[in-house]
């Protein structure tokens, strides 16, 4: 097996995956990787964050644009 196989996911590879599976656009073989190499909490804590960041930008957008809407 090549060392690269039994290394754990970067930051990087693990935000890339939760933001492609946010998306829906997930390739079989980063999914095989991801379950092989990756640990399900991170994944879990990044979707959560993930999760959070976007509902307060999607509110600051509405409170934007109602602002500026004048309501």
């Amino acid at each position: 097996m090549n060392d690269e196989e039994n290394q754990p996911l970067t930051l990087w590879e693990m935000l890339k995956s939760v933001l492609s599976a946010a998306l829906g656009v997930q390739s079989g073989k980063n999914q095989s990787r991801d379950f092989s190499r990756g640990k399900p909490g991170h994944f879990i804590i990044l979707g959560v964050l993930f999760t959070a960041v976007f509902v307060l930008v999607i509110f600051g957008i509405v409170t934007l644009v109602l602002h500026l809407a004048g309501v």
